[in-house]
């Protein structure tokens, strides 16, 4: 088999899972829909296995080539094609396994509900999406799967779509994401126009020559045409990855089920952000003032989320503002040009942000769906591999050394701490805070949840059990990840893995700072513990156990005492607040006074309504001539020959 087929195989067997499954669910029953669309994901995962040998153990070179031309308009091709280095290798291996593991979990999750085959179709279909997307060797396939991955999380954020909730949820995260995208889809355009090309390496190639290029986008203020692009292209990347201030969307997508949660949180969707940007790499190392708009956007959307956090009392929510601070980490990194290092995040996070969602799943059905963290406790004695699960995923995420996170994580810090462009110091007082605030509301929810007295209600109680294999299963398959892949920090961060596929000025390159005085996992480790992350997690998690299974009659005092606080968290900053009233309500109110000004009164009133009137005014004028009597048609000949001659006379 040739390498091209094996990278359509890899895009289209969950296609045609999702083809087969959607279409004929009803023929091939639910099993048929389940298995038609993991053996789908399961053939591009093992493809994908093939191609990450290929690529990085084989040598082979970069393929960059097309598949077919779309439409080609005044010179500009628009292509569809793939372009196969390191990074698209390791993103297509998270996608697919991270997918395979979901969709197996699937089975046992959503066994009763009657939509099972759709929920299958939707969420292969969201694998291919995400596929084509890292794949891209363009900007239009780029933007396909851009569109695509935002389409099918709007299906399955409202997936119960007879839920209210469910259905405000999947609207706001379309909407926010439509902001996002115009900003995208700009960035696009000036690419377009500037390089008269959509293809990334001529794109790249051109880039470095149009470094100096401006453009007056106000009269008199001239800004840079790759500053430009770079923002422009970001903004989409905000909105795909949850950045302040076009994360509200992230939090309310728990209104979808569970597994979908866990494949948007951890390998779709929000990393199709992070990744962009990555991709975009020889374009962001030619502008700073780009640089340091992600490194501020990524400091405060990782503290301020986490903080965030910490009033959560729904399961789901609070691992969702886990994501929304990790995404803040993985952006911080590529402002710092540490691209490297947030890709390396980017990958244990989708390990330890899929356990956590889907152990937060096995708790929720052991509970009859019940969500709410204050009417828990005590599950360790009835849930023994949810419970390891979910600490192996909890300290992965909190940094603990020896876990996955903690080698990722640590090296955003390290590489914060030698940045040296604007925003630098900012950035890295938020990320050190963070890890303090990350391990309290990680530690807060896992012991209120696995700890303590049982606040469950009695029947709850009664029918508690460890979940059945074909959901502890999959949660054992990505604790080993989330333990064991921190351990290739040296290959990935150090070694040059994505030389080829990141492109890093020199005088940017942070990593190599970090990598100075790296000898080996274990050495990063020591190297870890003595710096403040280690001491600041560690403190987070003795704040939680203090706080929550000491003495928790202290938090509801805190909670009082600090009243327009809390509220101001409580309301999430009021973020939802303003753009209810600011920008929804505002654009309504713009949308009625239009309609009222143009609408109503300039097209009926003057131009629709008003040409009518005027047509029947003169109408009625001229009626008045045509009486009917013959002598008032001779008196008007008689007048009109008087006028004709004398005009005759006058000239």
């Amino acid at each position: 088999m040739s390498m091209e087929n094996v990278y359509l195989g890899i895009v289209l067997a969950p296609l045609l899972g999702a083809i087969v499954a959607g279409l004929f669910g009803q023929q091939i029953g639910r099993a048929g829909a389940h298995w038609v669309t993991i053996l789908g994901v399961a053939i591009s995962f093992l493809l994908g296995l093939l191609v990450f040998k290929d690529v990085v153990f084989d040598g082979a070179a970069i393929y960059n080539n097309t598949v077919y031309t779309w439409l080609a308009s005044d010179g500009v091709r628009f292509e569809i094609g793939f372009l196969i280095d390191q990074l698209t290798a390791l993103m297509i291996l998270i996608v697919t396994f991270v997918s395979l593991i979901v969709h197996i979990y699937t089975i046992g999750y959503m066994r009763d509900d009657p939509g099972y085959q759709r929920f299958f179709s939707y969420i292969s279909l969201f694998t291919f999406s995400m596929l084509m997307l890292v794949m891209a060797n363009n900007f239009v396939q780029l933007f396909f799967g851009w569109e695509a991955v935002g389409l099918v999380s709007y299906l399955l954020i409202g997936f119960w779509y007879m839920r209210e909730s469910a259905i405000y949820a999947n609207l706001k995260a379309f909407l926010v994401n439509r902001v996002g995208d115009l900003g995208f889809l700009l960035g696009i355009a000036a690419v377009l126009m500037y390089f008269n090309s959509l293809d990334y390496a001529d794109v790249f190639r051109a880039a470095p020559l149009l470094s100096n290029l401006t453009v007056a986008i106000i009269p008199g203020t001239e800004w840079s045409v790759i500053t430009l692009i770079c923002i422009l292209l970001f903004i989409g990347a905000m909105a795909k990855s949850a950045q302040v201030p076009l994360h509200v969307w992230l939090p309310d997508s728990m209104e979808g089920p569970t597994p979908i949660s866990a494949l948007i949180h951890a390998a779709t969707m929000v990393t199709a952000g992070i990744f962009m940007v990555a991709r975009m790499s020889p374009l962001f190392e030619l502008s700073e003032t780009a640089l340091s708009v992600v490194l501020v956007i990524g400091a405060v959307t990782a503290l301020s989320m986490g903080i965030l956090g910490i009033v959560q009392n729904d399961i789901k929510r609070v691992v969702a503002y886990s994501t929304l601070s990790q995404l803040g980490y993985m952006t911080v990194a590529l402002g710092a040009s540490a691209y490297a290092a947030g890709i390396f995040h980017l990958m244990t996070h989708a390990f330890f942000k899929a356990l956590l969602f889907l152990a937060a799943g096995s708790v929720i059905i052991a509970l009859h769906h019940e969500q709410d963290i204050r009417k828990m406790g005590g599950l360790r004695k009835y849930m023994p591999v949810t419970y390891a699960c979910m600490l192996i995923g909890s300290l992965a995420l909190i940094g603990v050394p020896g876990f996955a996170g903690f080698f990722s994580k640590d090296a955003i810090i390290e590489a914060v701490s030698h940045a040296e462009i604007a925003g630098a110091g900012f950035a890295y007082i938020c990320v050190l805070i963070g890890v303090f605030v990350t391990a309290f509301y990680s530690f807060r929810m896992f012991f209120l949840v696995f700890h303590g007295k049982e606040r469950m209600e009695a029947h709850a109680r009664m029918h508690l059990h460890e979940s059945p294999a074909v959901i502890t299963v999959p949660l054992i398959l990505l604790a080993i990840p989330s333990v064991v892949a921190g351990y290739y920090i040296g290959p990935l961060l150090f070694d040059g893995f994505f030389a080829d596929s990141i492109k890093v000025a020199p005088e940017h390159d942070v990593l190599a700072r970090v990598g100075e005085h790296f000898t080996g996992a274990l050495g990063f480790i020591g190297h870890g513990l003595a710096g403040p992350a280690v001491y600041l997690a560690a403190a987070g998690v003795a704040a939680a156990w203090y706080f929550y299974l000491q003495r928790p009659d202290i938090p509801p005092k805190l909670a009082a005492s600090a009243g327009w606080l809390y509220r101001l968290l409580d309301r999430k900053y009021y973020a939802d607040d303003i753009n209810e009233f600011v920008f929804a309500a505002g654009g309504r109110r713009l949308g009625r006074a239009l309609w009222k000004v143009g609408d109503a009164t300039l097209i009926d009133g003057v131009m629709v309504n008003g040409t009518a009137n005027s047509i029947g005014r003169v109408s009625r004028l001229i009626r008045q001539v045509q009486t009917g009597y013959l002598y008032h048609y001779a008196f008007a000949m008689i007048v009109g020959l008087l006028l004709l001659l004398s005009w005759f006379v006058v000239s």
